[in-house]
């Protein structure tokens, strides 16, 4: 079983950045790519970034693609979505997320492990 816990949400004024994390522990954590996903209130959920095992490969959605960077630190068990240049349109609660396969996936249901979410609210 794989514990994921987002952190660094929060409130921004439009323009502004926000550094997400999210932190894994339980078993071992070796080969499982991640992923964030948002959920803005009325809206299904959707996929915002993903990055493989060894962070060679990203991917991001086409709403943050240029604004965000998705990595991760295998040595520490964390990943990071930094995120710039925010829009009053990013508002949603952000999740970790992480699968047990090396490569990304930008599909939900792809995804074995979640995390309890992050609020992110910009402000315009």
């Amino acid at each position: 079983q794989v514990q994921l816990v987002e952190s660094g949400g929060g409130l921004v004024q439009a323009g502004g950045s926000l550094r997400l994390s999210c932190a894994a522990s339980g078993r071992t954590f070796s080969g499982y790519a991640m992923g964030w996903f948002r959920q803005a209130p009325g809206n299904e959920r959707e996929f915002v970034a993903a990055i493989s095992w060894s962070g060679t490969f990203t991917i991001y959605a086409n709403s943050v693609k240029g604004r965000s960077t998705i990595s991760r630190d295998n040595t520490k068990n964390t990943m990071i979505l930094q995120m710039n240049s925010l829009k009053p349109e990013d508002t949603a609660v952000y999740y970790c997320a992480a699968r047990p396969i090396a490569m990304v996936a930008s599909r939900e249901r792809d995804y074995a492990y979640w995390g309890q979410g992050t609020q992110v609210t910009v402000s315009s």
